[in-house]
Parts: C-alpha cells; structure tokens; sequence
C-alpha cells in the first residue's frame, strides 16, 4: 500500500492526550503511594483488582479502541505491513494503559485496576484489528478517494474540532447546543499567572449577568448549532454536501444534548431540555446554515468569524440557573467525574479553537487548483 501524509497521527496524539487527561484527572493531590505492610515494592507493578459496575466495564474497554484504530490507520497508511501496523497500535495502547494505571498510585483520589488495564488492551487490540479490516476490504483506498472528492485542502484541525465538538456538548451548558463557557475561567488564569507582576489587573474578568432573554437565548442556540457547520463548510467542496452536513449536525447536537440530560436527571427526562426558545433557536440556525451553505469558502470563513465571536461573548454572560448548577454537581461528584474535566475543558475551549480554524482558512492564501482535482458544482469551492 503507497505512503500517505495521514490526518490520523495528530488524532492519534490528540486522543491519547485525552485518555491522558481523563485517566490522571484531578491531578492532584500528588503523594508517595503507600505500602502495605510486609509488601514489597515490586508487588505494586502487578496492579490489585477492583469492584467493577458494567459502566466502568464498558468505558475502559471502549476509551482505548479509537486509540488503536487510529495508530493503526496511521502506520498502514504509512507504509508499514498490516500485521506490524496493528501490533505497534496494539503495544502502544497496552503501555499507555499500563503506565496510566502506575501513575495513578501516586493520586489519591484514582484507584489503579488491573482489570482497567486489561479492558484498555483489549479496547486497543480491537481497534488495530478494525483497521487492519478496514484496510483488508478496500475501505482506506476508497476513503482517500472520497476525502479528495469531498474536501479542499484543510489540514487536520477542521477534522479534530467536527470529531470533538459532540463530546464537548455532553458536559452540561447553560444554553442548548452552545458550549464555550471557558473564556471566564482562562481569563481568570491568566490574571492570576499575572498577579505581582506589573501587568496584574490588566486582564479584563467577563462576569456572568442574568438569564438570558428567551430571544437572545433563540439567537445563541442557533449560533451553537451553526459553529459546527461553520467549520465544515469552509471543509467540503460542495454545497449539497453542507446541507447534509447541517441536517447531520443538528441530529448529532440534539442526541448529544439529550444523553448528557438523560444521564443527568434520568430518560423521562431526556428532552426537557427543550424549552419554548430553544426550538425557535434551532430552527434559525437551519436557515442560516441553509444560506451559508451557498456561499464561497471564505466569504463562509469570514461571516464565521463574526458569528463565532458573538457566540462567545454572549455564552459567557450567561449566568447558571439551579438546575444547571445541579447538572453539573452530578457530573463532579456523580460516576460521571473520569469524564468530567475531559469534557468540560473540550466545551470550553472549542469556539476558541474554531475560531482559530476559521481565522486560518481567512488569512491563508488560495493554493492552486490541481489538474486532476475534481471540480466544484457551485461557487463555493
């Protein structure tokens, strides 16, 4: 199989940086693990075993195969035989998981599991299997094909933002649909970075107002809807393949809002979310995202960079209201806490780095078209 500059190496690395996060969060408080009496220091590298609930079963086992998976389509891709593709993605999941579970010896609050670690190999081998699948049917071939037919050249942040953005919605936001309330908190970082210095209060604090009015609570569900759409329009060459994309994003927002509600307060109360401006909201974002998907790529990149900023600025005047305040005392001290910081920072963060996609894809130039590329059916591309 030729070589190929593949986008699953930075979705490798970002995965893994994620399983780093969730397997190590809070990251404190550090301390020297303690021994038991009469044991020996080597004992501690056989991992104990612990009391497991068929959610802990599923998610350690499930957490580690989009690892392996995407290792292995990044050495297959590379050149690299399929069986010793798949077992570097295989050792390599196995000694992540392995040296996740040793540092958790030194937080306390994390309890290291020798059945953790063989879920998290299993999850990996499955994963470098799936590809080896993938790439045994003709699938990798024909995906490459589809990717130069479908997309403009974008580089991988586009892809990483439409992969993480529903995990980023499954942590509870203050609005439907719109994360993005990390600009408080990283503001409030840095000024404390900045204290005794002499920039110190030189950091303007964003500080949460009252509830939203039921129209600009409309307006802001609908940009939530659109920030997604946003990046992969400025992605897909085509606009028949934006307007699937919106009608896709819509249905993955919904359903992504309504586990997080679910697992919150219960399936009876999965839709309870959807309050009397959210569905306006939703519809708006429909038909902005309707027009938009008409529009040049960069014309598209530009609006997004206008709409995007006021998505933020309005997410962060939002204040949280008690059953908010409850949903997220359930993800920080519920079952849901190995989850918790992972996807509280995505949602913070991601309008951040969505707006930096679209900030590149507005100040890179044009490259040229290649001979063989396909051409565009509208003027979007």
């Amino acid at each position: 199989m030729p070589a190929y500059r593949s986008s699953s190496w930075p979705l490798a690395w970002m995965w893994a940086g994620l399983i780093f996060y969730a397997s190590l969060h809070p990251f404190w408080p550090w301390q020297w693990p303690v021994q038991p009496p009469g044991q020996d220091w080597r004992d501690l590298l056989w991992l104990p075993m612990s009391r497991y609930t068929r959610f802990d079963f599923w998610s350690n086992y499930l957490a580690y195969q989009p690892l392996g998976l995407l290792l292995g389509l990044a050495w297959l891709r590379g050149g690299l035989p399929p069986w010793r593709a798949g077992l570097q993605a295989t050792l390599v999941g196995v000694l992540l998981s392995l040296s996740m579970e040793w540092t958790q010896y030194f937080l306390p609050l994390r309890v290291p599991s020798r059945m953790d670690w063989a879920l998290n190999s299993a999850g990996a081998l499955t994963g470098a299997v799936l590809a080896l699948v993938l790439q045994r049917l003709g699938l990798l071939a024909h995906w490459q094909r589809l990717r130069d037919g479908l997309f403009v050249p974008h580089g991988t942040l586009g892809l990483m933002l439409l992969l993480s953005w529903p995990i980023g919605l499954l942590f509870p936001t203050p609005v439907p649909l719109s994360p993005g309330q990390g600009l408080v908190r990283l503001a409030t970082l840095l000024d404390s970075w900045l204290a005794g210095t002499p920039f110190a209060g030189w950091v303007p604090l964003p500080t949460p107002g009252s509830t939203l009015a039921p129209g600009i609570e409309a307006l802001v569900t609908a940009l939530g809807l659109l920030a997604p759409c946003l990046v992969s329009f400025v992605m897909l060459r085509r606009a028949r393949h934006r307007l699937v994309t919106l009608a896709g994003a819509c249905a993955l927002g919904i359903s992504a809002t309504a586990l997080s509600t679910a697992l919150n307060f219960g399936p009876d109360h999965a839709m309870s979310w959807l309050t009397p401006p959210v569905l306006p909201g939703v519809l708006m974002g429909l038909i902005l995202g309707g027009a938009l998907a008409f529009m040049h790529r960069r014309v598209t990149a530009t609006i997004g960079l206008v709409l995007l900023t006021i998505l933020i600025a309005l997410v962060n005047q939002t204040s949280a209201d008690p059953y908010f305040a409850l949903s997220l005392k359930a993800w920080e001290q519920g079952r849901f806490i190995r989850f918790h910081g992972l996807a509280q920072w995505i949602g913070w963060v991601w309008p951040l780095a969505a707006l930096i996609f679209l900030m590149i894809q507005v100040i890179t130039p044009p490259r040229p078209r290649p001979p063989d590329a396909p051409q565009a059916t509208s003027p979007t591309a």
